[in-house]
């Protein structure tokens, strides 16, 4: 264990000297929000709280912590889903969310360069407006690019384009001791030594500080059409997907839900979904240039669907149609939550065609430990997000219960082939289960990997592999 440094009155001196009073805090002065992100029961207030707006003093800070021993932990929005941007010991909070400049398009390379502060939806809606896309298509659209680039964000266009790692082309980053370096860059192609950029992607926060991202764009599909397919059950759903994705007809999403979860977000939102007769749905959308590309595609697959005994294939072409399923789909989440008095998340990945399995395993949890379990997710990415929910369980009872379910779900999802996290991280809260599912190795690795970066253990430290 470090023995860091308690922040002072001189380091609050060093700090306001940096950034002026008016973006320093400590105390009172600090809103409860900083202390915890979406997950409940971790929280921690940071000592002093700094709204930082450029690189440079980003830089100085992390040179100044890093002389003192203070440690430090970068937060953008704060919609995390395990604790990663959780001071849990407390020192300096780096608010990154005014550091939010689009810096430039390229229109020739198709990059985009901004601060790791940009939200999510505003980047989808500046580059579409110039009739281009960034794929990448998390459900959390207040998220800032740094968060993402953070946790290698997923979502649901997975399927056909990626995750946030493959449209990563460079970053600039400090490191721990004040350095500044730059990864990547605009090239395509790279073989020139260890890839630190994508080690950077999806390490939480832990190795070093995004301060500005150049992403790779492509263009902007002119259409998009979705399909609802209603299935008796979700066995029949999920065994239809690996067939879906060798019909060569690739779909830009594939996600599936249940029942429950359907009426959850109806009475949510207050409003009806198209149809929510069925046990089980396979959710499909399909983008591309021109309307025949699309209907020779989604006919192919509704074809399959009703082959493998879709009850029925809706197709999902105008706006206000759209609007009614991927509202709903978009506010699963919120509902679910808004149903309960406290939940977790397992966010496991596992093969696709073990998906069925997985999900069924969860319904038998449910009657063996007596609690609600709900759950959607990306069947075409094996990535399912199971939530389990705390209703008028005790305070006492609920961590119990949480950990034995947890515990039950990852070595499943182990058995399975699968890993702990699909796309939300690991963070403070899953750490454990990550350490049961890697032999001793690969964390005596991560862990070397991380002291090459941080030999101090100052940035976001009791995160992830330690």
């Amino acid at each position: 264990m470090n023995n860091y440094k308690t922040l002072d009155a001189n380091d609050r001196e060093f700090l306001v000297s940096l950034l002026g009073e008016e973006r320093v805090f400590t105390g009172e002065a600090i809103s409860d929000d900083f202390s915890h992100d979406e997950l409940g029961g971790i929280s921690k207030l940071p000592e002093v709280l700094v709204n930082v707006l450029t690189t440079a003093e980003v830089s100085e800070i992390m040179r100044y912590a890093y002389e003192n021993n203070i440690p430090v932990v970068a937060r953008g929005s704060g919609t995390g889903l395990v604790g990663a941007s959780v001071p849990i010991f407390g020192g300096i909070m780096l608010n990154m969310c005014g550091m939010n400049k689009i810096l430039e398009l390229d229109e020739e390379n198709l990059t985009l360069t901004l601060e790791p502060g940009v939200l999510l939806m505003e980047i989808s809606k500046y580059v579409e407006d110039r009739d281009l896309f960034y794929p990448p298509d998390p459900g959390e659209k207040s998220a800032t690019i740094g968060g993402n680039i953070n946790t290698n964000a997923g979502g649901m266009r997975a399927v056909k384009y990626g995750v946030t790692r493959d449209y990563i082309r460079g970053l600039e980053i400090v490191l721990p001791n004040g350095s500044v370096i730059n990864v990547g860059g605009k090239v395509v192609k790279n073989s020139s030594g260890y890839s630190i950029k994508d080690l950077i992607c999806g390490s939480e926060g832990t190795l070093g500080i995004v301060t500005k991202a150049t992403l790779k764009l492509i263009p902007l599909p002119k259409k998009a059409i979705s399909l609802l397919l209603p299935f008796p059950d979700l066995d029949k759903a999920i065994s239809t997907v690996p067939k879906i994705i060798k019909s060569k007809s690739t779909p830009t999403a594939i996600e599936f839900m249940q029942r429950e979860v359907i009426l959850a977000a109806e009475e949510f939102l207050g409003k009806k979904f198209p149809d929510n007769s069925s046990d089980a749905y396979l959710l499909l959308t399909f983008d591309g240039n021109s309307t025949e590309e699309l209907e020779k595609d989604y006919e192919k697959v509704a074809n399959i669907c009703l082959e493998e005994g879709a009850l029925d294939a809706f197709i999902i072409d105008t706006d206000e149609r759209k609007e009614a399923v991927w509202s709903a789909r978009g506010a699963f989440l919120e509902a679910v939550k808004a149903s309960t008095t406290d939940m977790d998340e397992c966010d496991v990945v596992v093969p696709r065609n073990k998906v069925a399995e997985f999900i069924k395993y969860t319904h038998l949890l449910q009657e063996q430990f007596k609690v609600r379990i709900r759950s959607f997710g990306h069947a075409g990415d094996g990535n399912l997000h199971v939530y389990v929910l705390k209703d008028n369980l005790s305070d006492e009872a609920w961590p119990k219960k949480l950990a034995e379910v947890f515990d039950a779900m990852y070595r499943k999802s182990q058995e399975l082939q699968g890993l702990v996290s699909g796309e939300h991280g690991i963070g403070y809260a899953k750490k454990q289960y990550m350490f049961d599912q890697y032999e001793p190795e690969y964390v005596a690795l991560m862990k070397n990997i991380k002291l090459a970066f941080d030999p101090k253990n100052i940035l976001n430290p009791g995160k992830v592999c330690e």
